[in-house]
């Protein structure tokens, strides 16, 4: 191993870097959670109180407002089709969700049904890191 902590353990299947293994390790020890700001029209993914990114959103209409609450990632799913761009992600208030968009232009406005909406590339992104049971905090 290097002063950097770069090294190399060979195993009859992989070769693996001790760089890759302090990288794995660390994101197990991650704990990821979502804020959602409707007033700036913004999604924070937060890692305890580190800010890791930040993202534009569109959300609901004051006719179907996001509700605000305490909520958690329950399911996930590529592809769901139609308004829903390229990911679903459901919270635990039934039928509420942030997912991707067949609209771009609609990010950073108040146009949904109170779902979340994020560019496609943004969900595909935030979905990769967050797991099913990550907290969502949405507030004004």
């Amino acid at each position: 191993m290097n002063k950097m902590g770069f090294g190399i353990i060979n195993h009859k299947y992989k070769t693996i870097s001790y760089y890759c293994i302090k990288v794995m390790l660390e994101m197990v020890e991650m704990v990821f959670w979502v804020d959602v700001d409707t007033k700036k029209h913004r999604l924070t993914l937060y890692d305890a109180s580190k800010v890791i990114k930040r993202y534009p959103v569109a959300i609901g209409k004051m006719l179907t407002p996001t509700p605000t609450g305490n909520y958690t990632i329950i399911n996930k799913e590529n592809n769901p089709g139609g308004p829903y761009g390229a990911f679903w992600m459901g919270l635990s208030k039934p039928h509420y969700g942030i997912h991707g968009t067949n609209n771009p232009a609609s990010i950073g406005k108040n146009v949904s049904h109170g779902c979340i909406r994020m560019y496609n590339q943004n969900v595909l992104e935030l979905a990769s890191l967050v797991p099913i049971g990550t907290n969502v905090y949405i507030h004004e």
